[in-house]
């Protein structure tokens, strides 16, 4: 038996919690990890709260992230003993995941965790750390050098943008936190912000084009805040764009694209090819500097503190990064 939070949806209506379960019971899989630590994102709040409907195969159990050992494989890719981490593939929705003792899932999924990281690491990494990554990767791409100028970062104090400040910060660019919350300064100002601005000036409804500031900008929100963000970024400039945490519009213009050739940057973490996750776990191990990663985190056990973090997570009062000890 092992141990696993479990969500199921019945006509009684929707029960959660930590339940002991037979092996049986996992899904279908070319490999099998002893999980050691797993997380707690904003889509497995919305699971394990049932604020939306996320979980899409009843019962389920969630957990995008995970990060273990490998103790069987068919997966030819794959070793007992390797040390891998998973995010995204629609697991905690369609496929059941990692707030568990055990996880079996497609080896297809998975990516070797550089030597650099430990398990506990990685996890309090997530999906979050690793969306902050793809972010920086596409400002790169798309030609950002450090010294071109500032760099936004807005929902700063949330896990993608604590890791995109502490990136940006250390690769040299100028990095400007916008945060809802001004008590959070400090731990802003840690991570390698050079100024912290109120999210109101970014988050009701602005004109097309604004005054030029920003080089590039790593936005989580979307609605107003991307629009605006777009409409004050520098000409030639890139907005990475990855979340909808105000909204899914994009109350914008044309003019940002046509006038100051601004360039529009989609970052998916969920469906990623392997070799690009790879690439950016790899920076992740090169560019994030493991003290400041341990400032955001707050680990807790799997069991009922798990829905409380997740109902706090939901309210917006809790910042950084969750990490959740399996056993």
């Amino acid at each position: 038996m092992f141990n696993a939070i479990l969500l199921e949806k019945t006509d009684a209506g929707f029960r959660a919690g930590l339940t002991a379960l037979d092996p049986s019971r996992l899904p279908l899989g070319d490999v099998t990890i002893a999980v050691d630590y797993s997380t707690i994102n904003y889509k497995d709040a919305l699971a394990l709260t049932n604020k939306s409907p996320v979980v899409r195969n009843w019962p389920m159990v969630p957990g995008i992230d995970g990060a273990g050992t490998i103790v069987q494989s068919s997966n030819t890719a794959w070793q007992v003993g390797d040390r891998v981490v998973h995010n995204g593939w629609g697991v905690g929705e369609t496929h059941w995941g990692c707030l568990a003792e055990q996880a079996r899932l497609s080896g297809d999924w998975l990516v070797r965790l550089p030597d650099t990281f430990s398990t506990r690491q990685a996890a309090a990494i997530g999906t979050a750390g690793y969306t902050a990554m793809l972010c920086v990767l596409a400002l790169e791409d798309h030609g950002l050098l450090p010294g071109a100028g500032e760099v936004l970062v807005t929902g700063a104090t949330g896990g993608v943008g604590s890791v995109a400040v502490a990136l940006l910060a250390r690769l040299g660019h100028k990095v400007v936190a916008a945060t809802g919350k001004a008590s959070e300064a400090d731990y802003l100002t840690t991570l390698g912000a050079a100024g912290v601005i109120d999210r109101a000036e970014l988050g009701s409804p602005g004109k097309p084009l604004q005054k030029e500031r920003w080089a590039g900008v790593v936005d989580a929100l979307g609605s107003h805040t991307l629009a605006n963000a777009l409409a004050q970024t520098r000409y030639g400039g890139v907005v990475a764009a990855c979340g909808l945490a105000q909204g899914m519009d994009l109350p914008a213009s044309v003019a940002p694209f046509i006038l100051r050739n601004v360039t529009l940057a989609g970052v998916d973490s969920v469906m990623t090819p392997r070799a690009k996750r790879q690439r950016a776990w790899n920076r992740l191990a090169a560019d994030l500097d493991p003290a400041l990663l341990e400032g955001m985190i707050d680990e807790i056990p799997l069991g009922d503190a798990v829905f409380t973090r997740a109902a706090a997570l939901m309210a917006g009062s809790f910042r950084g990064r969750t990490v959740v000890k399996i056993s």
